[in-house]
């Protein structure tokens, strides 16, 4: 009797044992919406290129879906290892929770950033209204449609390019306000990822001109077939930095910091920035951006910093509760 529950005991530290080593082979990287594409072919060569150099199997999940929500999920228990976001005040709240390290920008080169991305106008084949800067966007009778800055960087970063677009062209804060406040009286229905608002303008057939990421003109092309909408770049964008970090919670928990660590690592790689381009993120590496000139359209750009000081003091100013979105706008008006 005594050697059967001694085998019970030993049977079972054998697969608690199994389970763990599992557990330490597998990650969830929750990401933000329009990067689903992206993941799904990076994490393919990332398995590819672990196997080859460490001889071991390891998987990978995915979870996407507005960046904020996604923050907010991690905070409330959801066990990422990784987060791959595409605005740095996702992180920093994660940061502030304690469940991200406080020097998270420091872990990895270009603070934490292996690629960028910037706003551009998607409008119907053939640009019927004729959409080609800015101030087109406030005309009457141009329906935009655009991702709310409460639940998405896409968001935000749309709000904080078109901000900074009247600031480039001379406007003072006031002037800026009053025509981001115009901008937002022509949107009908605000999506709540990047996603969902390709999904309006596309699926529901809404609005003359989508504000969204470089990025997301050829996931549409390749899910919604080529001529559906043709990409405005206007007269001056913004830099949109798409940061990545390690979740501290979840890794010490479950032992695979080293894994986290080496996939996060391997962004920089010059193979996975070949497919960052290839999803039309803009790659840190020179050489491969100089490769993909023709997807990387020359734009003047302007920084975050330039305007708004950080995206933390961006959203204190415009996006937190009682701020000037909420100010500017009024929905149904």
């Amino acid at each position: 009797m005594k050697s059967l529950t001694l085998k019970t005991v030993l049977a079972s530290l054998a697969f608690a044992a199994s389970g763990a080593a599992m557990a330490q082979n597998q990650l969830l990287n929750v990401s933000y919406d329009v990067a689903r594409e992206f993941y799904k072919d990076y994490n393919a060569a990332f398995v590819a290129h672990y196997k080859k150099t460490t001889g071991k199997d390891v998987k990978i999940d995915q979870s996407h879906a507005g960046s904020s929500a996604q923050a907010r999920a991690v905070n409330d228990g959801l066990d990422a290892d990784v987060v791959t976001m595409n605005t740095t005040t996702d992180i920093e709240f994660l940061a502030s929770k304690g469940v991200v390290a406080k020097d998270w920008a420091k872990k990895f080169p270009n603070d934490a950033s292996p690629t960028t991305s910037t706003m551009l106008f998607l409008v119907r084949n053939g640009n019927p209204k004729n959409i080609k800067d800015w101030d087109d966007l406030i005309k009457p009778g141009v329906q935009v449609v655009v991702v709310n800055p409460k639940t998405g960087g896409n968001g935000r970063y749309a709000y904080l390019a078109a901000w900074g677009a009247a600031r480039e062209k001379g406007a003072t804060e006031a002037q800026a306000a009053e025509f981001v406040g115009k901008l937002y009286k022509n949107v009908p229905v605000l999506g709540k990822g990047g996603r969902d608002a390709t999904a309006i303008f596309l699926q529901r057939n809404i609005g003359d001109v989508l504000i969204t990421f470089e990025s997301e003109v050829i996931s549409i092309d390749r899910e919604f077939g080529k001529g559906k909408v043709q990409a405005v770049y206007p007269s001056s964008s913004i830099v949109a930095e798409n940061p990545v970090a390690v979740v501290e919670r979840t890794v010490a928990k479950k032992g695979t910091g080293t894994l986290a660590k080496d996939y996060l690592d391997y962004l920089y790689s010059e193979e996975a920035q070949e497919i960052a381009a290839q999803h039309a993120l803009r790659p840190r590496s020179e050489a491969v951006l100089k490769k993909h000139a023709a997807t990387f359209k020359p734009l003047k750009q302007f920084t975050v910093a330039k305007y708004f000081g950080s995206l933390s003091e961006a959203q204190k100013v415009h996006f937190n509760d009682g701020g000037q979105f909420d100010k500017l706008y009024t929905p149904g008006k």
